[in-house]
């Protein structure tokens, strides 16, 4: 046997048996089928009823829908139970789910579906008149999550599908920003969700069956989805809540005494900012992690989280969707190492390279590149894009960073123009492309400058045709008809001209600046301490 394996090395054993998220699930039910699994809005699912309710999806999926192998579909949904069990229930039936950001508009949902090709929609209710709204030609049917929902998923039988799905077949397709100024869609494996859930367990040491999960994040974005799976994957329960409101989540803590829950800084930002009177009304003890993931933590945030949930318990992770998991801050860690991401997750290795490929030392800043069990499969049909995001196996999403002699890292900058604001990516490119689409404006650039609640605001700026007026609040008018709420311009600034190098390139560095000069912050992102924000 060892021989043969020697000369059939792409051969697995006969011992081989595929990891999917779906097995973390089926064993949980079979060990504890009668404990709830997940709850929100008030019902609850028991292993036991969502495990039957995934197998239902997939051979709804099979059978009715006719999704064969490989095949898409699209999900836009708030946060609800429905969720979980259609993400996993396709992608156990071999289907693909891409997920659409339930805060975008018809045309951007008609983008999504049109890129993955995605033959069924499946919509909450809520969203129901914005997609029908939608340019949709290669959607031939919409199932709306409510009763329609239900009556489909009656029709299936609860019985697990007999398909061949194997741990490196896509799990979900999840979009985002990229080099052409519109969603990609990075390839999600089933390899990676198990594998980083197994790596989060060992990481945060709150994912066993005595855990409580709070998910405040949405599930669409994939740290958000990630955690309910992980709080899930080894027997514990998930509370979801529908929406985010700061109050809330405290009453969610205090009446549920969950264990961990994941947020993004903006969460933070609104929790402390209920002041300290609120804070203290309520109950948070039973809290044991606290993940912070999306973008940066302000120090000054991470010491008021410290000082209010107790010392121990907050990790902070930098990541991205391609790479999932790269690095975590350790809770012993947060105050004596500042503004900094931490060591590699396990499994990870990570190496900062210059421009030639070479490592450079401690100290010097290079662009972070990782590989691990947890990267993606590359782009959904970008082959080029793929192959700009790697070198060899190794993955950069276009950060720069330094590393010091202790081997923590810290991000610098990021090399690419990516907008981070309230924990989520905006492309430059795309918004500059609606706002040209105005006919009183001829060029536009737009940068992301720092803000102390949303880490990072929209600032444009824009050079009207000759002749032409419109204001910023018209503008922001026009832009909302084509882009969600949250990549709108806060700032605009109207100027003769864009900077620009000898080949005709907008200088964004240039632009940076003098808005961080005008808001009061430092070249390097700093706030003084009486300065101001625009």
């Amino acid at each position: 046997m060892a021989m043969e394996l020697a000369e059939s090395p792409t051969r697995p054993p006969a011992s081989y048996w595929p990891i999917t998220v779906g097995d973390g699930i089926r064993t949980a039910a079979s060990r504890w089928p009668d404990k709830r699994a997940m709850s929100c809005s008030g019902r609850h699912l028991t292993f036991r009823e969502l495990s039957a309710r995934i197998h239902r999806v997939s051979n709804g999926a099979l059978c009715d829908l006719q999704l064969g192998a490989g095949e898409r579909a699209a999900l836009m949904a708030p946060n609800c139970l429905e969720f979980v069990e259609i993400v996993c229930g396709l992608s156990e039936a071999g289907s693909i789910p891409a997920i659409v950001n339930a805060r975008l508009t018809a045309p951007e949902l008609g983008y999504i579906c049109g890129d993955s090709e995605a033959r069924v929609l499946f919509v909450h209710a809520s969203l129901e008149a914005l997609a029908r709204s939608a340019d949709l030609p290669t959607v031939r049917r919409i199932i709306v999550i409510g009763r329609d929902y239900e009556e489909w998923l009656g029709r299936a039988r609860d019985e697990r599908p007999a398909t061949n799905v194997q741990e490196w077949d896509p799990f979900t397709i999840a979009y985002t920003s990229g080099t052409t100024g519109f969603p990609k869609g990075a390839i999600l494996p089933h390899r990676s969700r198990v594998l980083a859930t197994f790596a989060m367990a060992a990481e945060y040491g709150c994912y066993t069956d005595a855990d409580r999960g709070l998910l405040v994040a949405p599930l669409y974005h994939g740290g958000g989805f990630l955690s309910a799976i992980a709080a899930t994957f080894f027997g514990g329960h998930c509370e979801i809540l529908p929406a985010f409101d700061p109050e809330q989540v405290l009453r969610a803590i205090d009446a549920g005494r969950p264990t961990h829950t994941f947020l993004v800084p903006t969460h933070f930002h609104a929790l402390l900012s209920l002041g300290k009177g609120v804070l203290d009304r309520y109950d948070t003890s039973s809290l044991k992690t606290l993940i912070s993931n999306a973008a940066a933590l302000p120090q000054a945030t991470k010491e008021a989280v410290v000082e209010h949930f107790g010392a121990g318990i907050l990790h902070e992770m930098y990541g991205s969707t391609e790479g999932c998991a790269v690095t975590n801050l350790r809770p012993a860690d947060q105050l004596r190492k500042q503004q900094c991401v931490g060591q590699p997750f396990p499994c990870t290795e990570i190496r900062l390279l210059d421009n030639d490929g070479n490592d450079v030392p401690d100290g010097e800043i290079g662009e972070l590149y990782s590989r691990s069990p947890y990267l993606f499969n590359g782009y959904w049909r970008r082959p080029e894009a793929t192959a700009e995001a790697f070198r060899g196996r190794w993955f950069s999403a276009g950060d720069l960073a330094r590393r010091d002699d202790e081997g923590y890292l810290y991000i610098v900058d990021r090399k690419h123009d990516l907008v981070i604001s309230g924990g989520v990516n905006i492309y430059p490119r795309e918004v500059e492309e609606v706002l040209v689409a105005h006919p009183a404006v001829e060029q536009a650039a737009v940068v992301g400058v720092p803000d102390p609640y949303w880490g990072e605001a929209v600032r444009a700026f824009v050079v009207l045709r000759r002749g032409a007026q419109v204001s910023a609040a018209d503008l922001n008018v026009h832009c909302a008809q084509r882009l969600a709420r949250f990549k709108l311009p806060k700032h605009t600034s109207f100027v003769d001209a864009l900077p620009r190098n000898a080949a005709g390139k907008v200088l964004r560095r240039e632009l940076r600046e003098r808005a961080r000069s005008e808001a009061g912050f430092g070249a390097d992102g700093a706030q003084p301490d009486q300065g101001s924000s625009t």
